[in-house]
């Protein structure tokens, strides 16, 4: 094992929380070096997946201007954007976790979240609008929704691109096809980490190491163990080198595990996805998140949630584990004519899943159900529902009544063919699980106190998300927590240096 090699900071992982601590710490004044488990042509861990929306807070559109500023005046002028502040997005982390979120954290996640947008910007990173997917047009106006507006350009691939090429032109070094497998601590501080390579070993010393590489949701035996053994037919959405190794070498020294380690970010995708995430089609291309406006159907002919309830932001990251309990794992959303044509972009992907018919009778004859149950649970629902205006850019509260359970909003009758049937399944983001840091981004052990050297940033943060959380978050704070470790990684190694030379 050779050990000849020291960094200031060894950053583990190569996503967006990653790269956010790497490009930090390297601004500070630390020599870096980035360990990506994956070959180069499978780097950028989840975030590569990702569709780039991401959720800060800001006042009003001028705030958003500054991080698009080729935005016309015209092109503002045709934009309605409601004011999304930090006590907007602090009570959506609150209210879709019922107050379980850790409030410092949650504080410092939605407190930095604009000014870590701007910076990502000075790194290089590209916005654009979310016309697509946060916005309804209504006379030749754009009315944004949900306090989700911005993506990055180019979705996850553009972004870890700028980080990437950022990186490299700071002189960040990559390891590719590097496995971090063991850290190593002297006096209580961290000293070195070992990292496999292929069949050989390496000590890296080191003074301070950023765990940045995602939490165990592509580790099958894990999501077994800790969220359920039905969680083993889950589709892995993203990267399959998420299996929980940052989380396993931190507790190895001591870290306190905190968080909901039974809850996971998990979502309605289709059915004949991929097993895990596939790299030569990037994007979240197999989602199905236009479920508000469909009914959603088992393989019974049953409803099993309210489709309704809330807009997608706030639903979708734990609507997925309610498919998972469906028999064989698997949901019908149902949609007719009126509102086919407002359906995500992703709806119309060659890659989508569908089956289409004239009549609903047509449409059952196609699908492994119980077909009787079926057209009489639509027959039921259309018949439940309250007279009331319709309107899919605000929670409308048109309603059924009589059927259960209920569809709160946006309740139209299935009526107008030709119906269409998307069939979905579950599929795992992350896990909520993590270790406990503070906010500075230190990986606190069981008594509460730092261990040196020792920084954590994105999925392995535990703490923020349970049960659910607001669309678009996980990119944040993989990128505030990530800026926050780097930060603080490079002034733990300035001190160090100075308390040994003085």
């Amino acid at each position: 094992m050779s050990n000849d090699i020291h960094y200031d900071l060894v950053v583990v992982g190569a996503g967006n929380a990653a790269l956010c601590a790497a490009i930090s710490a390297r601004e500070a004044g630390a020599k870096v070096l980035v360990l990506e488990r994956g070959p180069e042509h499978k780097r950028g861990g989840n975030s590569y997946f990702t569709d780039g929306a991401i959720r800060f807070a800001y006042n009003e559109l001028s705030d958003i201007r500054k991080l698009m500023p080729d935005l016309t005046d015209e092109e503002a002028d045709k934009i309605v954007m409601p004011e999304y502040s930090t006590q907007d997005y602090y009570g959506d982390i609150m209210r879709v976790t019922s107050d379980k979120s850790t409030p410092e954290l949650a504080s410092h996640l939605v407190n930095q979240s604009y000014q870590t947008i701007s910076w990502m910007r000075e790194q290089g990173v590209e916005f654009e609008l979310n016309y697509s997917n946060q916005s309804f047009e209504k006379e030749g106006r754009y009315h944004f929704w949900g306090g989700l507006p911005v993506k990055t350009k180019n979705i996850g691939m553009g972004l870890m691109s700028t980080l990437f090429s950022r990186a490299v032109e700071l002189g960040i070094n990559i390891w590719y096809d590097s496995r971090a497998v063991e850290l190593r601590t002297t006096n209580g501080q961290i000293s070195s980490v070992i990292v496999e390579q292929h069949s050989d070993k390496t000590n890296i010393e080191t003074s301070s190491v950023v765990l940045a590489c995602g939490s165990f949701e592509a580790n099958k035996q894990m999501r077994s163990e800790h969220i359920g053994e039905e969680w083993e037919a889950a589709i892995v959405r993203g990267t399959e080198y998420n299996t929980g190794d940052g989380l396993t070498m931190a507790l190895n020294i001591g870290a306190q595990k905190y968080g909901e380690w039974s809850g996971c970010h998990s979502i309605g995708t289709d059915y004949n996805a991929p097993k895990t995430g596939d790299f030569t089609k990037p994007g979240d291309i197999f989602k199905k998140h236009s479920y508000p406006l469909s009914i959603m159907l088992n393989k019974a002919g049953e409803r099993f949630v309210d489709e309704g309830a809330d807009f997608r932001n706030y639903t979708y990251a734990k609507y997925g584990r309610e498919i998972l309990k469906q028999p064989d794992h698997i949901a019908y959303q149902i949609y007719d004519q009126q509102v086919r044509p407002m359906l995500r972009k992703e709806y119309n992907l060659e890659e989508a899943t569908y089956y289409q018919a004239d009549t609903l009778e047509e449409l059952v004859a196609k699908l492994d159900v119980n077909r009787e149950q079926f057209l009489t649970t639509i027959a039921d629902y259309n018949n439940a529902i309250e007279d009331g205006y319709y309107n899919p850019t605000v929670k409308d509260g048109k309603a059924t009544t009589g059927v259960t359970p209920a569809k709160t909003n946006w309740a139209l009758p299935i009526e107008q063919g030709p119906f269409y049937a998307f069939p979905v399944t579950c599929g795992i983001t992350f896990s909520f699980g993590g270790v406990h840091v503070n906010t500075e981004g230190e990986v606190l052990n069981k008594e509460n106190e730092p261990i040196s050297g020792l920084f954590a940033a994105g999925e392995m943060v535990g703490g923020i998300f349970y049960g659910n959380y607001p669309g678009g978050s996980g990119l944040m704070s993989g990128a505030v927590f990530g800026k926050t470790a780097g930060a603080s990684a490079a002034r733990y190694v300035e001190n160090k240096t100075t308390n040994t030379t003085s």
